[in-house]
């Protein structure tokens, strides 16, 4: 299955989308939120399929995309989980999960715009596949009891300020992580069934222009691994938002310029969906 979150942003509509069709699930939940994905919501759209409750949603192709989850309690990254991104960082490849952390309100549509922060000269992309938690977490035994606890995944960049993380972080990165807005997931949530989540392939461009590409089979710690060992330290949520880390590409590497503002990035997941937000100055938001 595929949710999709349509309308204006704190009022948006949960849809399945199958195909062009939009189908509202109003009849079944208000938001694909925490409590939505620790139901038995597969049996709960069949019923409503059944009852003739399930109606495509007036007008869905004009509606802005939001983020394909309600605003969830945590957002928790993986950083440098690709050795050809930790070698373009300057370090070797970590030996277990670095963990960091971004806010709740980073996350918003695919296509929303993003600001650029005030004084930033080195704001970054980072195309992630994000992972959903569908069901309380805590203290699991083994990476396969993960894959119970997963709701499905998203397409989701991980916007870094590279300054803020790296030279004034005081040590922890998620100073350059948590402006409003650096976050845009989706368009969709994509069940586990639907995903071949070990081989997906990863792309983005900047203008047009390409800059990642890689796929998930290259990631140093799987899905499962990390959902195993977050929950050694943390208990996980339904609902809660899982960023695995991004391949080489983006331009702590070098290679690229950083984004300033007019600049547009798209990134994308195989089977997940694509994104296209612009670049704004924070000057021109005031």
């Amino acid at each position: 299955m595929k949710f999709a979150r349509l309308g204006p942003l704190g009022a948006e509509i949960p849809v399945l989308v199958e195909g062009d069709v939009h189908l509202d699930l109003r009849p079944v939940t208000s938001d694909v939120d925490g409590a939505f994905l620790t139901s038995d919501f597969s049996a709960r759209i069949a019923a409503a399929r059944s009852a003739g409750e399930l109606v495509p949603l007036e007008g869905a192709a004009d509606l802005r995309i939001g983020s394909p989850i309600a605003r969830p309690s945590a957002v928790i990254c993986i950083g440098q989980n690709y050795a050809a991104h930790a070698r373009e960082s300057g370090a070797e490849p970590p030996t277990v999960p670095i963990i960091f952390l971004k806010t709740p309100n980073t996350v918003v549509g695919p296509h929303d715009t993003v600001t650029i922060p005030r004084g930033s000269e080195k704001t970054d992309w980072e195309v992630e596949l994000g992972i959903v938690i569908g069901a309380r977490a805590a203290y699991l035994d083994s990476p396969e009891q993960a894959e119970a606890h997963i709701a499905g995944y998203v397409t989701a960049d991980d916007v870094s300020e590279r300054a803020f993380q790296m030279e004034v972080s005081g040590g922890q990165w998620s100073k350059g992580k948590i402006a409003p807005g650096f976050n845009p997931t989706g368009p969709w949530l994509v069940t586990p069934d639907e995903v071949e989540v070990d081989a997906l392939r990863l792309r983005s461009w900047v203008n047009g222009e390409p800059r990642q590409d890689s796929n998930t089979d290259d990631m140093i710690f799987d899905v499962r691994t990390i959902v195993h060992h977050l929950s050694q330290y943390v208990t996980l949520e339904p609902g809660d938002l899982i960023l695995t880390g991004t391949p080489q590409g983006v331009a702590f590497g070098g290679k690229f310029p950083y984004l300033k503002a007019g600049d547009v990035v798209e990134i994308e997941i195989e089977g997940l969906g694509r994104q296209r937000h612009e670049f704004v100055a924070w000057e021109a938001q005031k």
